[in-house]
């Protein structure tokens, strides 16, 4: 069975944006809610998310270009610029004006930088682990090994299965959690065309640290933060309640780097408290 077939469902639907084919979802009825994943990702990382939410909410997926099962962006561009204009191509296509936001590491780094150049686009924010803040000595490995200079360029080879075993050992604590079912789907979808290589321009991209512009943030915003997050600090998380003026931030016990995997039914809970 090939990818397509493997990790696609009646739900599933794609588009063209840019030349990019895009897959993606949209499940539910009521306030539309997009739900942005991070990187080494896919929509998948949502699913849990999707079957609780789904009943209150229109949840809106997508696979980025260069993960899961989308193609590359266009001119290899992995650019924070570049992955938000995609995002508004994305809105605009299937006519969402405004809508709540989630993201999850990089997701959130994109919903934060899009709350702040498109902030009528942002109703409400939610971050998960986000990235954004620059620390050279708090990189995840995956960036490390695609930012050496032998093994990166070899990535798609370099990163065995038991290697990516080893990656996701570290953003779950319960490691009962950590299936053969989740590391074949991590496996797989980063082995599809174009997504290792995508992963190696990601990682190796220059960027532009912003968080200085967090306090001119408008929409009201949920910080998700695992206790236990060994790829983003909790440092972090209570920098961007400080930083972005109405925020809250929840720390969840005994949690690693995705708590909507690790602790959906409680993250959840909590989301949908703040959206109504």
């Amino acid at each position: 069975m090939n990818c397509l077939q493997k990790y696609t469902n009646d739900d599933s639907r794609f588009l063209v944006i840019d030349g990019s084919l895009v897959h993606y979802r949209v499940e539910g009825e009521g306030n539309p809610l997009l739900l942005i994943h991070g990187a080494f990702s896919s929509l998948h990382t949502f699913d849990n998310w999707t079957e609780i939410l789904s009943g209150n909410h229109k949840i809106i997926r997508l696979d980025l270009p260069g993960f899961g099962l989308s193609g590359s962006m266009v001119g290899h561009d992995y650019s924070i610029k570049a992955f938000l204009n995609f995002i508004i191509k994305f809105m605009n296509q299937l006519g969402i004006e405004q809508c709540d936001v989630a993201g999850s590491s990089l997701g959130g780094w994109l919903a934060w930088e899009m709350a702040l150049s498109k902030p009528a686009r942002v109703k409400k924010l939610v971050l998960i682990s986000s990235a954004g803040f620059m620390e050279d000595n708090n990189v995840p490995l995956p960036f490390k090994v695609a930012r050496t200079p032998v093994l990166g360029r070899v990535i798609k080879y370099a990163i065995k299965k038991n290697v990516l075993r080893k990656f996701l050992n570290q953003v779950f604590v319960d490691q009962k959690k950590v299936t053969d079912e989740l590391v074949d789907r991590y496996y797989d979808l980063f082995n599809r065309e174009g997504n290792a290589e995508a992963f190696f321009s990601l990682a190796n991209a220059k960027y532009r640290n912003r968080t200085n512009k967090l306090k001119d943030i408008k929409a009201p915003t949920l910080i998700i933060w695992g206790e236990d997050d060994n790829w983003m600090p909790l440092e972090n998380g209570y920098w961007f309640q400080v930083c972005i003026p109405d925020s809250k931030l929840i720390i969840y016990e005994g949690v690693g780097h995705i708590p909507m995997e690790e602790a959906p039914e409680l993250t959840a809970k909590d989301l949908q408290r703040f959206l109504k």
